[in-house]
Formats: structure tokens, C-alpha cells, sequence
């Protein structure tokens, strides 16, 4: 049995995600989470909000709230919406904790004496109009590298580049608007992650089985330009971890906080430590110490192509700068954007679907089958109604609903509620459970690998393979002349449901538990075996049949949803 430790990068706390955030960590992560489950390995799945730095500051102004009355009720509201689409955190966790703020205190402390901390005093945007200095996002401006002009002073959302609020043309203030800004002295602390660039090159090397997605944008951030720059860890700010070396006082840092980039990733860790504070788990060391046992773990984070470079370069950085035995990540699974019908989601001009409100138009396995089935991993993937129908009602509807809903009902109208027991598997019933082996091999090899597209492809692949079985066998023709024959047909038919139910579980969890209880199967194990798994039900083994597994989506619907999600159009 191996031991998964398995992370999604956390999401802001300013506001509800999208669906193209949700495909790009959190749920291909609860998949991978899920499917190790069932395969009967231990798994510790962590998550938790991002809650420090200027986007929880600007999110509570404008919502007119203190920050931390504000990051707490939307902690609650992503916490819930995440429990609506079956995301199986084992703990969602709050950057904002006591175990956050001491293990990021702790590691700036390990890191200054390793003499990977400089003090230094810069040359920052000050605002006059505002009163204040403006750390990164609270400075918009013209990106000096593509020229968009909404570029954050961090870093530009439309091609990636890290920036400095400084680097921006035609700087403004977020709080304000303000343009009559100034640069005046002030003292920050920086990670010299250059010195460790060396150490961080011939590690990511030696990652041969990563996506070329990750390893190319760790790449070009090293070797790009300049190569890998030293990085600024404090901001002027009043909300987040105090800046403190260890636990004691930083002179020189007084009124400063540590950098949101710096302490959301060290959260992963200390999400463990609230997973135990909170009386789910006894020993969260064991996973993330490699002198207490967490070098037997395997270590998976999932993420948009967006957070790589600080998942695989200034996290480690921090990690192996610490020159502590912390645990490492082994693979990173990366996935481009999600577009929504031929541009971009947008909040504030209401475009896209978010998570509350997909889950207010259609149950969770909708969405999670679509998504995951359509998951942006080599390129971007782009959302349409008319996509979202079609493989709603074909693969859900038309194949495993109808496939359930044909057989259970052709049993109950011949044989009654029970698993018939007359005849014999013939030809026809050893090449369908030779074709399931063969195909189930295959799901598991994909699933293993990450391959989450062609995961859903076979999936589904197996579900068409009951559908054609049963087009082929025609048991309703076959019970005219021969009962029995029709018996062992719909006998195995009927195994295959059970089966499905643990296949598809990591895809569609709600849909996958509906599928047991109506086989009045309390548990399945994974099929190690599938041609014993396919002896699950026994002859006169009880069922009902289950309501309509998935309902097809209308051109009615399909139409009034693309209109109410269109947004403000220019």
C-alpha cells in the first residue's frame, strides 16, 4: 500500500471560482484522490483557502467589511460549495491559522540562517492620496512586456510575466485610482533564490516523468532572461503573517507582513497540522517530515499552468533552503485555462459559470463528468452549452443511464427483482468479461499516469461496452425462445452495474453510491479481479430499480443558460 499525499492549490479567498479554476486543481485532484482510495491506499488530500495579501484586502473593502470578518464567511462559503461537488478533502484548511502564521515564521527564521534572507532597502510606489506604500496588487498598470493594460504589479495575467509593481507604464491605484504616485524608501526582506538556482535546475531534471507543461514554464523562469531573480517575501501590509524570524522579533520589520506567495504554500503543510489539531488525524509528521516516515509518501500537487513557477521553483526553494527534512513534491500535474464559449470568465461582467451557480442549475456529476471528460490538459479547453448537452446526454444519459435503466427494468418484467440463476455464460459472456478485464487494466494504467481525458474516454469505453453487449444479445428477443439463456445474459448484465459503480466513483461519486444502493451492494471492493467482480451479485441477489440516473438536458434549458450566463457584452 503506498501513501498518496496529495495537494490542490488553494484558491483565493476574494469571491466564488469559476468552473475553469475548479478543472484546473481541485477536481482533477479529488478525482486522483478518490481513485487511490479505492484502490485501497492511504491518502491524505489537503486543501485549504488563500487568505492573506492584497486580494482579500481589496475583495473585504469593496464588500465593506473588516478582512478577517470577510475571509471568514467566505472561508464558509467555499468550504460548503466544495462539499457540494464532492471535493473528499480529508481537511480544508485557512492560511489565516495559528499553524500557518508560526510554521511561516519558522521557516523564514531557517532560511535566514542558512543566509538565504537579505535585507534591503528599495525603492517602493508610494501614494500620496492614498497615505500608504502600494504593494503588488494594489498597483495596475500597462504591462511592459505584451503591453495588456490591466496588468497586475505582480504579474500579468495575460502573458504570465512576473512584474514588480515599478515595472508597470502608466501606473495606477487599485484603492484609489490614483496616478500621482511616487517612489520612496523602504525596507523589505528577499528569498535569494538564486543561489539556489543550480540545486533547482538539476532537481526539476531529474522530474523526466513530469508534464512538459510544468517542466517548461520552470525552465523558462531559470534560464529566461535574466534567470532565476531573488524574490521579495514582505509586503507593507496589515493583514497577514507578522514578520517575525522563528519566534522572535524581526527588527527593522515592525508593522511588516510576509508575502502572500511565500506563506500559501508553506499552508499545505500546516493544513496537516490542523487536520490533527482538529481530532481527524494523530500524526500529520509522517507525511511531510522525511525523518519521521514521509519517505515512503508519494507527494502529487494539482494546479493551473499559472502557479507552477512558484510550485516548482520558490516553494522548494523554500523547502530545500530551509536545509530541514521536509518533503518535496514527486510529480506536478498541470492544466491549461478553460475558456468560456470563445472568451474569458468574467466576475465582474457576470460571463461563465461559477461553482454555486452551476450547482444550482444541475447536480454535481454534471459538471464533474464534463469537466473532467474535457479536462485542458495539453492545450486550452473551451466551454459551449451545446458541447455541455451533447456529453450530458450521450455518455451519461444514453449510455450508463440507459444501460441501468434497460436492464433493471427488463429483469423485474421477466424475473422479478432478483439476480435470475438459470443457464450458462456462452461465448458472447467470456469475450464481454475478456473486453471489461482488458479495458479495466487500461482505465487503471490512465489513472495511475494522471491521463485524466483519456481516464474518462475509457470509462466510458466501458460502459459502451454493456450498451453493445446487450444490443448484440438482445435478451428480450432471447427470452421468446430461450429463458434461461436470457437469465444468464441479464446475470451478468446486472454485475456490470455494481462494477461501473466502483469505476466511475472517482468521476461521478453521487451518481456511483445511487448505483450501489440500488443493487443493495453496502460496499465493493475495487476489481483487482473483474472476472470475480463480476460474481458480485449472486443468483437471487436483491435489487430495485433506480430512478433516472441522468436526466437529458433540454434545448430549452440549454438556450435560457447560455443567455442568463452570457454577461455584459461591450
Amino acid at each position: 500500500m503506498t501513501r498518496h499525499l496529495i495537494t490542490s492549490a488553494i484558491p483565493y479567498i476574494n469571491g466564488i471560482k469559476h468552473l475553469g479554476n475548479l478543472v484546473g486543481s481541485q477536481l482533477p485532484a479529488d478525482l486522483y484522490a478518490r481513485y487511490q482510495r479505492g484502490r485501497g491506499h492511504e491518502v491524505l488530500f489537503l486543501c485549504a483557502t488563500d487568505e492573506h495579501g492584497t486580494p482579500a484586502e481589496l475583495a473585504a473593502a469593496k464588500a465593506g467589511k473588516p478582512v478577517e470578518e470577510y475571509c471568514a464567511e467566505m472561508y464558509a462559503v467555499q468550504a460548503r460549495i466544495a462539499e457540494g461537488f464532492g471535493l473528499s478533502f480529508d481537511h480544508f484548511g485557512r492560511s489565516s491559522s495559528p499553524q500557518n502564521h508560526k510554521l511561516t515564521q519558522h521557516f523564514a527564521g531557517a532560511l535566514a540562517d542558512q543566509g538565504l534572507i537579505e535585507e534591503v532597502l528599495q525603492r517602493q510606489i508610494y501614494s500620496p492620496t492614498d497615505g500608504r506604500f502600494l504593494p503588488d496588487r494594489y498597483v495596475e498598470g500597462t504591462c511592459p512586456n505584451c503591453g495588456f493594460e490591466d496588468a497586475r504589479g505582480d504579474q500579468c495575467d495575460n502573458c504570465t510575466k512576473q512584474l514588480d509593481p515599478e515595472d508597470l507604464i502608466n501606473p495606477r491605484s487599485t484603492i484609489s485610482g490614483a496616478t500621482d504616485l511616487e517612489m520612496r524608501e523602504t525596507k523589505h526582506l528577499f528569498l535569494r533564490q538564486s543561489k539556489l538556482k543550480d540545486e533547482l535546475d538539476a532537481w526539476i531534471d531529474s522530474k523526466t516523468d513530469w508534464p512538459v507543461l510544468t517542466t517548461s514554464i520552470a525552465k523558462k523562469w531559470l534560464h529566461d532572461g535574466d534567470g532565476l531573480q531573488d524574490r521579495g517575501i514582505t509586503r507593507d501590509l496589515s493583514w497577514g503573517v507578522p514578520v517575525k524570524r522563528g519566534d522572535q522579533d524581526w527588527p527593522g520589520m515592525e508593522g511588516k507582513v510576509f508575502y502572500v506567495w511565500f506563506d500559501a504554500p508553506i499552508e499545505y503543510i500546516a493544513c496537516a497540522q490542523e487536520w490533527v489539531d482538529a481530532g481527524k488525524g494523530t500524526d500529520w509528521e509522517s507525511w511531510w517530515r522525511t525523518d519521521k516516515g514521509a519517505d515512503n509518501v508519494r507527494y502529487t500537487q494539482f494546479m493551473g499552468k499559472d502557479n507552477v513557477p512558484f510550485h516548482t521553483l520558490s516553494f522548494p526553494a523554500t523547502i530545500k533552503g530551509s536545509g530541514e527534512p521536509w518533503k518535496l513534491v514527486d510529480y506536478i500535474k498541470s492544466f491549461n485555462y478553460l475558456t468560456y464559449d470563445g472568451g474569458q470568465f468574467s466576475t465582474s461582467r457576470g460571463r461563465g459559470v461559477f461553482m454555486d451557480q452551476a450547482l444550482e442549475i444541475l447536480p454535481a456529476d454534471y459538471w464533474r463528468w464534463w469537466l473532467l471528460s474535457h479536462a485542458p490538459e495539453t492545450s486550452d479547453a473551451e466551454f459551449t452549452w451545446e458541447n455541455f448537452q451533447a456529453s450530458v446526454n450521450k455518455d451519461l444519459a444514453d449510455v450508463l443511464g440507459n444501460f441501468i435503466s434497460r436492464i433493471t427494468k427488463f429483469c423485474r418484467s421477466k424475473f422479478g427483482e432478483a439476480v435470475p440463476d438459470a443457464g450458462e455464460y456462452g461465448e458472447a459472456e467470456e469475450a464481454l468479461i475478456a473486453d471489461i478485464t482488458a479495458r479495466v487494466a487500461r482505465y487503471e494504467s490512465l489513472m495511475d499516469a494522471m491521463e485524466v481525458r483519456k481516464s474518462a474516454a475509457e470509462l466510458r469505453g466501458i460502459w459502451a461496452a454493456g450498451n453493445e453487449y446487450l444490443q448484440a444479445q438482445a435478451p428480450w428477443t432471447t427470452f421468446k425462445t430461450d429463458p434461461d439463456k436470457a437469465a444468464a445474459q441479464v446475470r451478468l448484465a446486472l454485475n456490470l452495474i455494481p462494477l461501473y459503480a466502483v469505476l466511475s466513483a472517482p468521476f461521478i461519486p453521487t451518481a456511483a453510491a445511487s448505483m450501489l444502493d440500488a443493487m443493495k451492494v453496502a460496499e465493493m471492493p475495487w476489481p483487482d479481479d473483474v472476472p470475480a467482480a463480476l460474481g458480485k451479485l449472486p443468483a437471487g441477489h436483491g435489487f430495485e430499480v433506480p430512478e433516472v440516473l441522468f436526466a437529458k438536458i433540454s434545448d430549452e434549458d440549454c438556450e435560457a443558460w447560455s443567455e442568463r450566463f452570457a454577461g455584459k457584452r461591450d
